[in-house]
């Protein structure tokens, strides 16, 4: 039984910006990626076609994300009200925290953050995917004090062509593992 590709929706800050990360996230052979300018062409295609993720940009110059994602959840003319959600920011601040988590707003990630970072966090997000419901009633785990905190990622192995050297011990490893 073959399984159908997941859409991600991506409405970044600038063309470029979402050219970069939709090439990172095509390279997932399981992930189709639609790309957004405005807010009015992602809505369009909401109402014809669901999406499986929407990754959007708070530093847009459109409405910002929080008001756009509760506009999503509070449309009952769109097939994917209850999508999981990825939003991108250059800085968090305490208003803004409350603002992503009463919108409905998975998870926010701080730029610059690596393309790889973002399909990493897309590929978790689909896996296991917990949604804010319409009108705010909440299903999943509880998520407070977890929206921003980052996941740990497994250190990159150093291949032969790297050009770092690293010059002090790793601190997260004990220098002698048998005592």
């Amino acid at each position: 039984m073959t399984q159908s590709a997941k859409v991600v929706a991506i409405i970044a800050a600038s063309p470029a910006l979402s050219s970069l990360l939709a090439m990172v996230v095509a390279g997932d052979s399981r992930l189709k990626v639609r790309i957004f300018e405005t807010e009015l062409e992602l809505i369009a295609y909401m109402r014809l076609a669901p999406i499986d993720m929407l990754v959007c940009d708070f530093d847009r110059e459109e409405r910002p994300a929080h008001e756009m994602v509760e506009s999503i959840r509070l449309n009952g003319e769109l097939l994917s009200q209850d999508v999981p959600v990825i939003a991108l920011t250059r800085n968090i601040t305490p208003p803004m925290r409350a603002q992503a988590i009463s919108a409905g707003i998975d998870e926010v990630l701080i730029k610059p953050m690596s393309p790889r970072y973002l399909l990493q966090r897309i590929q978790i997000r689909l896996r296991t995917r917990s949604v804010v419901g319409t009108l705010g009633g909440y299903r999943g785990p509880e998520r407070r004090n977890r929206i921003f905190a980052p996941i740990p990622t497994p250190a990159p192995s150093r291949r032969v062509t790297d050009n770092v050297v690293s010059l002090f011990p790793d601190r997260r490893k004990p220098l002698h593992p048998g005592l």
